[in-house]
């Protein structure tokens, strides 16, 4: 593979100096993009999209044709993992991912099979294999997945969910058939994250986006300690170099110390915490990724430029700081206006590294 020509998402997620804040945007390859629509109009489907290797490649890298962006990450869902164990993922309109089949019994939970990453998921790696050589080094590509407990929601809901109640159901009174579910899960989880290292990630999210919905009590037992898990099993060393993994749980500002101890290299945080208390809470234990409010790019660029000083200000001087998104873009935001936010943490960051 060729050499790493811009490595500063690396090496702030490792807390190593960089000349200037790297920046990504969590959705970054997405609707807001007319050439992504046209993409996928051509694909004829979500899920076609993500099972071709050629077209995921193609819309993974359209964002970093319009915007000098420090990474790429992998185009693919979060639930392939549990359509690959089974239940049969499709997408309607408007009403989001669906499930064939649900997860709401002890026979369900023992009739889940658990993957293997280069036979069920062999398009998702064919992605990251081919996505790794169209970069041809230009940025660090990131993997990722859904944490286990964000992907037990939909497989005991069968889609998206308001109030959770089925899976939280299973959760307080059968507690130990949840347990189940989400140590399979980790399995999944970990052997996938692995096999996308293998296949050329160098750099990994794991993506907790319903974490928040849970008490401290529950999180730490049902959530956090399943991610844990995971990222004691992850390779962590590839092509010579570490390999870091994030952890994000939208919501979680509250647990960012408890999430510190996972052994986890950085940590996501959404826009509902301050990143210098973030940062103070975690004692530069780990790196920091977020924290713009993702309607703020509905905003004039000057409103943009303002915020991004601001939260720049917010983390201060020194390494550590990934800028992004306190959750993904939204697929009605101007594509102008990213640039305005990527321009703006470029020049405004610098000086914080000097």
């Amino acid at each position: 593979m060729p050499a790493l020509q811009n490595d500063r998402l690396l090496r702030a997620l490792l807390r190593e100096p960089v000349d200037a804040t790297p920046v990504w945007m969590m959705r970054q390859a997405g609707r807001y993009l007319p050439e992504y629509r046209a993409t996928r109009a051509r694909a004829g489907s979500f899920m076609d999209l993500c099972k071709s290797p050629e077209l995921a490649c193609e819309v993974t890298l359209q964002p970093l044709e319009r915007y000098p962006l420090d990474a790429a990450i992998l185009f693919s869902d979060i639930l392939t993992v549990p359509d690959a164990m089974g239940l049969g993922l499709y997408f309607t309109e408007g009403e989001g991912p669906r499930f064939e089949r649900t997860v709401r019994s002890a026979a369900d939970v023992r009739a889940l099979r658990l993957p293997d990453p280069e036979e069920e998921l062999r398009y998702v790696m064919d992605a990251v294999r081919t996505i790794r050589r169209a970069l041809a080094g230009r940025v660090p590509l990131i993997g990722f997945s859904g944490s286990p407990w964000t992907l037990a929601t939909y497989m005991v809901e069968g889609g998206s969910a308001k109030n959770f109640a089925r899976c939280k159901r299973m959760m307080f009174d059968s507690p130990a058939l949840m347990h189940d579910l989400l140590g399979r899960l980790a399995q999944a989880v970990t052997a996938y994250l692995n096999a996308q290292v293998a296949a050329g990630a160098q750099a990994l999210m794991i993506f907790d986006t319903w974490g928040g919905v849970l008490t401290p009590r529950d999180y730490r037992e049902f959530s956090l300690d399943y991610m844990r898990r995971i990222v004691g099993g992850l390779t962590r060393e590839a092509d010579g170099r570490r390999v870091p993994v994030i952890l994000f749980t939208k919501g979680g500002g509250q647990w960012l110390a408890d999430m510190a101890d996972t052994g986890a290299d950085a940590l996501g945080v959404d826009w509902t915490t301050d990143i210098g208390d973030a940062r103070a809470r975690t004692g530069d234990r780990v790196a920091l990724q977020g924290n713009l409010d993702p309607c703020m790019l509905y905003a004039s660029p000057e409103r943009i430029r303002s915020e991004v000083g601001r939260i720049l200000d917010s983390y201060g001087r020194g390494h550590g700081h990934v800028f992004n998104l306190g959750h993904g873009i939204h697929p009605d935001v101007d594509p102008d206006r990213p640039a305005a936010l990527v321009a703006a943490v470029h020049e405004l960051s610098r000086p914080y590294h000097a």
